[in-house]
């Protein structure tokens, strides 16, 4: 992956996707489809040659770019929760990098969820608990373990509980691309206005059609 700006803040867009998305399912019980098979696809891209496409085109982000635009903005529109689940997976990343067993089991994990999500769909119920589990017996071991706020009756439904960890596991590897990048938390102090440009550049960049999921 290339070191450069533009690939720092598609990375730190689908961080914020994938952040979004626990959000809205821990505290409604639902969330957009189409952003969901987005964040969840871009675990079993392995090998793309670009960040974008591990999200199969910007035109998969733009509920991601559209939230980094407005969490990087004036602080009166910063949602404080969703920067904290955002700062805590970008941390567990870090020791996540440290942990050499434990990347060889999540891509393991990951291959195999890949195999599965062939004969079904990356959001079939079968692929999300295998990587429900997956993040489980890996990321969560790290400590401090993220906690997700919501409504108790959406976090104790299954299906809910493994999307939401799925969603964690997609987290960190955006947080991987966003580091593998030349992203680091300097950089972002440093550069949060030209990071916020850059999202809203990319955001103009996408064709006005797409904004209805087509």
């Amino acid at each position: 992956m290339l070191k450069t700006l533009t690939h720092q803040t598609i990375a730190l867009a689908g961080l914020s996707q994938s952040v979004q998305l626990v959000h809205d399912i821990a505290r409604t019980g639902v969330a957009d489809a189409y952003d969901l098979e987005t964040c969840l696809a871009s675990l079993l891209r392995i090998n793309a040659e670009s960040v974008a496409e591990v999200y199969g085109g910007l035109k998969n982000l733009k509920t991601g770019l559209t939230l980094l635009e407005r969490q990087l903005g004036a602080p009166e529109t910063v949602d404080t929760e969703l920067a904290r689940y955002a700062a805590a997976l970008v941390y567990l990343e870090g020791k996540y990098l440290r942990q050499e067993a434990m990347q060889k089991a999540v891509r393991l994990g990951l291959e195999r969820a890949t195999a599965q999500a062939a004969h079904f769909s990356v959001t079939h119920e079968n692929v999300l608990a295998a990587l429900a589990e997956l993040y489980k017996n890996t990321i969560s071991q790290l400590s401090p373990r993220i906690v997700v706020q919501g409504e108790q009756r959406h976090l104790e439904n299954t299906a809910n509980a493994n999307t939401i960890r799925a969603l964690l596991m997609a987290g960190i590897r955006a947080a991987w691309l966003w580091r593998q990048c030349g992203g680091s938390r300097l950089g972002f102090l440093l550069r949060r206005r030209k990071l916020r440009e850059e999202a809203s550049r990319l955001l103009q960049s996408i064709p006005s059609g797409f904004s209805d999921h087509t």
